[in-house]
């Protein structure tokens, strides 16, 4: 069974940084696809990067050059460093593992004031 738990959210300023992380349980999280969404209030839940079990990464456009996706498989965790935050990356954001199932993790709430 696979759990995943965010951390890292918080209240930040225009320009600022934040690091979420994503603890992975189980034993196929080296091998599996990962992914952060994000859901702004009131609206959809949307892809934000990606990073495959290789390392390979993509990301939307509008977060590129600014958020970096990496993992670190020895310790099952799944991370996104946010720079330059923006008000309109204020979301809840949740890392996803990718497998025949897709598992979710709760969310963390990240606020960007202007």
């Amino acid at each position: 069974q696979v759990q995943l738990r965010e951390s890292g959210g918080g209240l930040v300023q225009a320009g600022e940084s934040l690091r979420l992380s994503c603890a992975a349980s189980g034993d196929i999280f080296s091998v599996s696809l990962m992914r952060w969404y994000r859901q702004p209030h009131g609206k959809e839940r949307e892809l934000v990067a990606s990073i495959t079990s290789d390392g390979v990464t993509d990301y939307i456009d509008s977060v590129k050059g600014r958020f970096t996706i990496s993992r670190d498989n020895a310790k099952n965790t799944l991370y996104l460093q946010m720079n330059s935050l923006k008000p309109e990356d204020s979301a809840v954001y949740y890392c996803a593992l990718h497998e025949l199932t897709t598992y979710w993790g709760r969310g963390v709430l990240v606020t960007v004031h202007s």
